[in-house]
């Protein structure tokens, strides 16, 4: 099973968008040991909504609206996502509590998403 872990951040809050070194160490041990338990498939970090961003709002028979950044509304920016090869929701939420406890050791509040990827059925 696929799920993609998706963490929110607030780009005004001190640290959660410029790591310190010790932050990157830990994430990079965490992502290292992901990649060796073969469970990490992908998995990236995104620039503040001040950096090359856009927002695309559309309704069905509206006029479709494109914003550049930085967005208004920052405290609950999608701030990286990773896509895990699991065996259950729960390792998933393992994995994800694991991440997530990094960001906690550094003093910085986030949300996390833990979402299975929808998958077609196989055809016969």
């Amino acid at each position: 099973m696929r799920y993609m872990v998706m963490h929110k951040l607030d780009e005004n809050q001190p640290g959660a968008f410029d790591p310190s070194p010790e932050f990157m160490e830990r994430m990079g041990d965490f992502i290292e040991e992901a990649n060796k338990a073969g469970v990490l498939l992908v998995g990236e970090g995104l620039e503040k909504s001040s950096e090359d961003s856009a927002r695309i709002t559309a309704t069905p028979g509206k006029k479709t609206t494109i914003t550049d950044g930085p967005f208004s509304e920052t405290k609950e920016l999608i701030a990286g996502f990773a896509i895990l090869d699991v065996r259950s929701k729960e390792e998933a939420v393992e994995w994800a509590k694991r991440f997530v406890d990094i960001f906690i050791e550094a003093g910085i509040d986030i949300e996390v998403d833990v979402r299975r990827v929808f998958e077609l059925p196989e055809a016969g």
